[in-house]
């Protein structure tokens, strides 16, 4: 039995890390991930395919990702959608702020499959 597809919104201005977030889900084809690499294109993008959860960079050219978070959180259906902060800086700096901002949990770069998929079972029961 195929799983439904979950969509994700990976947002990050930094293409390595973008395309690693892309290449770990790559083999996981209940995955889909839409990428943005900015405040204004993770808007627009989630506005067009709403995702399921959303993985968001710390610091972005045109925002913070914090900031970002309440401003999708604003679209229709986002309200509730799990959401995780991936940072390059030290988690423990940012976990309190995250955590408080509405963030489920706070994730060095670059992330991994297994913690992607444990976080999704927890958050998202059917995916």
């Amino acid at each position: 039995m195929n799983r439904p597809v979950t969509q994700l919104l990976y947002v990050d201005d930094d293409r390595i890390n973008t395309l690693l977030f892309v290449e770990v889900c790559r083999p996981d084809a209940s995955l889909a991930v839409s990428t943005a690499a900015d405040a204004a294109e993770a808007l627009d993008t989630a506005r067009q395919t709403p995702p399921h959860a959303l993985f968001i960079d710390l610091n972005l050219p045109d925002s913070n990702g914090l900031q970002l978070l309440a401003r999708l959180r604003a679209l229709p259906g986002l309200a509730a959608a799990p959401a995780f902060l991936c940072t390059a800086e030290r988690v423990s700096e940012v976990r309190d702020q995250a955590l408080a901002a509405g963030f489920q949990g706070v994730w060095e770069k670059p992330v991994d499959l297994q913690t992607i998929r444990e976080a999704l079972q927890q958050a998202l029961p059917d995916a």
